[in-house]
């Protein structure tokens, strides 16, 4: 297989520089499993795990997802899982923990719990190596370093990748408004973010939002990045945990078909349909307040419809069911295995590269 090689692969022990993003509210552990045998960086997700905490209050059915388990043995469930299934491959992992003010309580445990599976297997220890947080202030994270892990961060914009260097993070995900799930009201795209957070920051920079194939993993190496972070890419994969209803609904889409409305930790990028318009019209008739961050529960008519909408979901109700996804998913044509799809990003990223030189002329 063609290797491309950059820092973030040194930095992590990777073979391709291509980071999988955690997505709720499956805790994609087979996904996972999946991409770090192909040699990327698989990621456990937790957003939907913590569900089970406040059943009543929740957007989902925790338990018709992950059982009756508490949320810090399902974590460590699956935590086991994927170091058995990738022991072979000899690849290492992460988690994503969210810590947005409405989750800390849930992010506090989370990353207790991952801690705590390293200490208790020397397997887990090698191979569970990162964890990433997002959607919140990193400055009380950096403990993750304390305990030898490299600390991933997301942001949306300059400020926040300052602040997120500030704090220590060895890893920074420059987030693009075009990502699917969860965004910034502020519509700064990838083109223009990514190199802004490479200029800015020292620290190491992966890129997040509308990357999903060669092409796009060359042009965030132009920009400055040492990677990509892909999410509604890998959800359209053979392996992935997410409904097959999803990733057809990816394959239909295009470049168009999402719409942004205010979800459970801020605004959220939905594949369009029936269920995503409803969220948006409530959205745009209480804006003001969403753009100032009222928290979720203050528009009981938005929760309803996120509760109905992952109903539908796991009820294969395609026009309303709630489903996330960026404007990539109008690029996305095929559901190959991740395997397939990592070596085609590096052959053709590769390909690319080799390609620009010529290019360049010199007088």
């Amino acid at each position: 297989m063609t290797l491309l090689h950059t820092e973030l692969c040194d930095i992590i022990g990777i073979k391709h520089p291509i980071l999988q993003g955690g997505m709720g509210p499956y805790k994609t552990e087979a996904l996972a499993i999946a991409v770090v045998n192909a040699g990327a960086l698989g990621v456990i997700s937790c957003i939907g795990m913590a569900a089970t905490l406040i059943p009543e209050a929740a957007p989902i059915d925790a338990q018709r997802l992950f059982g009756s388990d508490p949320p810090a043995i399902i974590l460590q469930k699956s935590i086991e899982k994927v170091t058995k299934e990738t022991r072979s491959s000899g690849g290492v992992f992460g988690v994503n923990v969210p810590v947005a003010a409405e989750f800390i309580l849930a992010s506090k445990m989370f990353v207790e719990q991952t801690i705590e599976s390293c200490k208790a297997d020397s397997d887990t220890e090698r191979s569970l190596r990162v964890v990433v947080t997002s959607a919140g202030n990193p400055k009380p994270w950096s403990v993750l370093k304390d305990e030898g892990f490299i600390w991933v961060h997301v942001v949306p914009s300059v400020y926040h990748a300052k602040k997120a260097e500030a704090a220590g993070a060895d890893i920074i995900v420059a987030s693009g408004h075009e990502g699917g799930a969860h965004v910034s009201w502020d519509p700064v795209h990838s083109m223009v973010l990514v190199p802004a957070v490479a200029k800015a920051v020292k620290t190491p920079v992966v890129g997040a939002g509308g990357f999903c194939d060669g092409l796009t993993l060359a042009a965030a190496l132009c920009l400055g990045a040492v990677g990509i972070q892909m999410g509604t890419r890998f959800i359209a994969t053979k392996e992935s945990d997410f409904e097959p209803m999803w990733k057809q609904a990816i394959l239909k889409r295009e470049e168009r078909q999402t719409l942004v409305g205010r979800g459970l930790f801020g605004p959220m990028r939905f594949l369009r349909n029936k269920r995503a318009e409803e969220i948006v019209e409530q959205t745009l008739e209480d804006l003001p307040n969403f753009y100032l961050g009222e928290p979720l529960d203050s528009n009981e008519v938005i929760l309803k419809l996120e509760q109905t909408g992952f109903d539908d979901l796991l009820d294969a109700k395609e026009d309303t069911a709630l489903m996330f996804g960026g404007e990539v998913a109008g690029r996305i044509q095929d559901l190959p295995t991740t395997a397939e799809l990592i070596g085609s990003i590096v052959s053709e990223a590769s390909e690319v590269l080799g390609r620009a030189p010529k290019f360049v002329v010199s007088g």
